[in-house]
């Protein structure tokens, strides 16, 4: 999709579709009082006939009929009152291509009118978002079920300096479906060496990218990890990303560790075949932490980062691995396996061992499609946060609302540890049903050492079908990578 941007009035309107705003009891903004007065009062007469009333989240389709001018417009609500802000930007360009990205235009433009740069910026963020689509392996696909609109115009009084705002929003964004994409493809596609090679093709942006496969992970003691992908043909791989921004190469980075299961079976303790399709997205955290260090890269933050990935297959064969075995993690500790489908939490054990042991972070983060009891427990909005400390969860709640990406926290009550206490090794890797995502959490404290760190049990938020956020089409979300590039940019830059 091509953004551009120009000054209110200046994009050709036949044929065009345009959206403009209106926010609370149906006050048309200014920019929208002058479409309306070139197209003869259309929207104020229109609107009284519906029930639009301006409330965040509608939208009012009208074909205008004119012949050199738009064909469509779109009254999107935003619920507020008084200038425009960047998040009702941002959320009205979504909506904007939502209403007419497909209605049959070749251009959508978003009419902003008097607002500054940074807030226009927004608005094409929001634009790029929401005009994601993974079609790659559609080739039957009729012509009317596809976008039409292969453009986006975001006007507004003065676009001067808009570009420049735009630039590191897209990096984020490009970040964000470079995400999605990782997320969306098969698995017969996607497999923990082609996942690494795609990782390693983002050293263009000046990341530096190391892979180890099975044999320097044997050398380093990672029972935990290697176990989990035994029954599979495909070699797990441990992948290491690092981003120095920082004026200091050497000052201490901070820490990303992602799980990588890119299918999930079950192992021997299978999954039902209904839905079994859609574990192709148990890889959504290490995801999340490759588009994050492709954002941090991209817009040359000022950080030094790192990022791990644990990339496996779970799979069921005769050299699979076997509830009832016994593993040792890199860290010495040992973990009856008494559910082989809880295969998330033993590739991070040694991921996260791995990462502090190597690297002393300032503190480690791990995002993880870990458990269907956080789906229970949150519905699909919301990611459950874990945290050993009050600082780190903190700003990531701050950064949570700031990037639009929600969050919640969840104790890990030293209580529930029993849970997990085994019979015949240090731990067992699951608790049973009560209090599921905590006893996960609980075990991967385990592996921390008591370095400041945070869990994100993304279950919950990594795939979303049907989705009713206009940044977010259905599928792949590439949750987390907005989430931690404002947590980098708001705390841990300079």
């Amino acid at each position: 999709m091509k953004i551009e941007f120009a000054a209110t009035g200046a994009t050709p309107r036949a044929g065009t579709g345009v959206a403009v705003l209106a926010q609370d009891k149906g006050a048309l903004t200014p920019a929208a009082q002058a479409v309306d007065a070139a197209l003869s009062g259309l929207l104020s007469r229109a609107m009284p006939t519906t029930r639009f009333t301006g409330a965040k989240g509608q939208t009012l389709d009208l074909v205008t009929g004119a012949a050199d001018g738009p064909a469509r417009v779109a009254l999107l609500g935003t619920g507020a009152e008084g200038a425009i802000t960047a998040a009702v930007a941002e959320t009205a360009a979504a909506s904007a291509w939502k209403a007419l990205g497909g209605s049959g235009v070749a251009t959508v433009v978003v009419q902003l009118g008097a607002v500054s740069a940074d807030v226009a910026a927004q608005a094409a963020y929001g634009a790029t978002l929401a005009s994601y689509r993974f079609d790659r392996y559609r080739t039957t696909e009729k012509p009317e079920a596809r976008p039409s609109a292969t453009r986006i115009v975001i006007e507004l009084d003065d676009p001067t300096g808009v570009e420049a705002a735009f630039a590191p929003l897209k990096a984020v964004a490009d970040a964000t479906c470079f995400a999605r994409d990782l997320v969306s493809e098969p698995a017969n596609i996607l497999y923990p060496a082609e996942f690494a090679a795609r990782v390693k093709a983002l050293e263009s942006l000046g990341l530096t990218v190391e892979v180890l496969g099975e044999a320097e992970m044997t050398k380093l003691g990672m029972g935990s990890l290697l176990g989990v992908g035994q029954g599979s043909r495909r070699e797990s791989q441990l992948v290491v990303i690092q981003w120095k921004g920082a004026s200091d190469p050497n000052a201490q980075p901070v820490a990303f560790v992602g799980k990588g299961v890119t299918f999930d079976t079950g192992g021997i303790s299978l999954k039902p075949a209904d839905g079994m399709e859609d574990m192709k997205w148990d890889m959504g955290g290490a995801a999340a932490v490759s588009g994050l260090m492709h954002a941090l890269a991209g817009r040359k933050a000022k950080v030094n980062a790192v990022g791990i990935l644990g990339l496996v297959e779970n799979m069921p064969d005769g050299n699979a691995q076997r509830p009832g075995d016994i593993v040792t993690s890199m860290s010495g500790q040992t973990i009856e396996v008494i559910n082989t489908d809880a295969e998330g939490r033993l590739v991070l054990a040694d991921a996260l061992w791995y990462c502090q042991d190597r690297f002393k972070p300032k503190f480690m983060i791990d995002l993880a499609t870990l458990t269907g009891a956080i789906i229970i427990a949150l519905g699909n909005d919301y990611a459950g946060l874990f945290s050993n400390n009050d600082e780190l969860a903190n700003n990531l709640l701050a950064a949570s609302e700031t990037s639009g990406e929600p969050l919640w926290r969840l104790p890990i009550p030293p209580a529930y540890e029993k849970q997990i206490e085994s019979m015949a090794a240090d731990m067992k890797n699951v608790g049973g049903r009560p209090g599921g995502s905590i006893t996960a959490a609980l075990f991967l404290q385990r592996f921390v050492n008591k370095l400041p760190w945070a869990h994100l049990d993304i279950a919950s938020t990594a795939w979303k079908k049907p989705s009713a956020v206009p940044t977010i089409p259905d599928g792949a979300t590439g949750y987390g990578v907005r989430l931690l590039n404002q947590l980098v940019a708001d705390k841990y830059e300079g």
